[in-house]
């Protein structure tokens, strides 16, 4: 826990307000969520379309990837356990590229392990089991190549040589299909949030 006297407030669209250092499952709405992940952007907000790619959007994107592997299907809180599985940078409102994380040492570590706790905690989100886990990191990868691909602008071969993403991209774009949006092209922030929400609406 952290000193007494050390806080870091954040006061959200609803009004409440979430301390970072020590939080709460009570801290936040829905929409609370899915708008600060809809405004948390990946690729360090770098996209070649006129948009950046929400994490909102991208954690859409791997619930679809991952329904799309699972021969039997999802639970829903399996679902919503994909849905959320960044739900952390949302509340903290920053999306560092993998490579960084290293480097933000192990404060950041530890604060986004106390985000993810309450957020699982609120969402009863169950235990990662080592097959769930293998087949939601595939998902993320696959999810991540295609962005890169799609999004960002890298080639296949930058993909696999620069980013060292072995996972083969997908051209085809599932949440076009889903949710009948123009394939690969990021959202306004309130879609994202709206089509979000809607989502862990119906997960819980």
């Amino acid at each position: 826990m952290p000193p007494v006297d050390t806080r870091a407030w954040v006061r959200l669209p609803s009004g409440r307000r979430l301390d970072l250092l020590d939080p709460t499952p009570f801290d936040w709405t829905d929409d609370d969520l899915a708008l600060g992940l809809a405004r948390t952007y990946r690729w360090g907000g770098h996209s070649t379309w006129p948009l950046p790619l929400s994490v909102a959007q991208h954690s859409l994107l791997v619930l679809a990837l991952r329904r799309q592997a699972s021969p039997t299907g999802l639970s829903d809180a399996v679902a919503r356990r994909e849905l959320l599985h960044d739900a952390d940078e949302g509340l903290l409102g920053f999306d560092p590229i993998s490579p960084l994380k290293p480097f933000l040492g192990p404060g950041y570590a530890e604060l986004a392990l106390r985000l993810q706790a309450a957020i699982a905690r609120r969402y009863a989100l169950p235990p990662w089991t080592a097959p769930d886990k293998t087949a939601h990191k595939k998902a993320d990868r696959i999810a991540a190549a295609s962005e890169a691909i799609h999004v960002v602008g890298w080639t296949r071969e930058e993909v696999r040589k620069t980013l060292r993403i072995a996972d083969r991209p997908v051209d085809v774009d599932p949440l076009a299909g889903w949710l009948g949006t123009a394939p690969w092209e990021p959202w306004p922030a309130e879609q994202a949030a709206e089509r979000f929400a809607e989502t862990l609406r119906r997960l819980t």
